[in-house]
């Protein structure tokens, strides 16, 4: 009987769906000439509660388009991609 009731437990948690997408916005410079620019980018599941993860995440695509990462603003699911899509314009999911 037990062994039914924990393989029914874990049927039913494998069939959940998996976390929500995990997302950060952020703040980013290139120099000469100055440009700045406001973004948001999908950060992977392991940098979703690991500030320091999330940051090496968009530091690294930045980098590889010649940004440089200013700043983290927030990390957040995807109910907060709404409200950030029209401030990040061309930078909205770009790396």
């Amino acid at each position: 009987m037990m062994k039914q009731i924990l393989l029914a437990l874990a049927l039913a948690a494998y069939a959940l769906p998996s976390q929500a997408g995990c997302y950060a916005d952020y703040k980013a410079k290139r120099d000469n000439p100055l440009r700045l620019h406001y973004g948001v980018v999908e950060l992977p599941d392991a940098a979703c509660d690991n500030r320091q993860a999330a940051k090496r995440q968009v530091q690294q695509r930045l980098e590889n388009a010649g940004w440089q990462l200013l700043k983290i603003q927030s990390i957040f699911d995807e109910s907060g991609l709404t409200e950030r899509k029209e401030s990040a314009g061309e930078f909205f999911l770009r790396f």
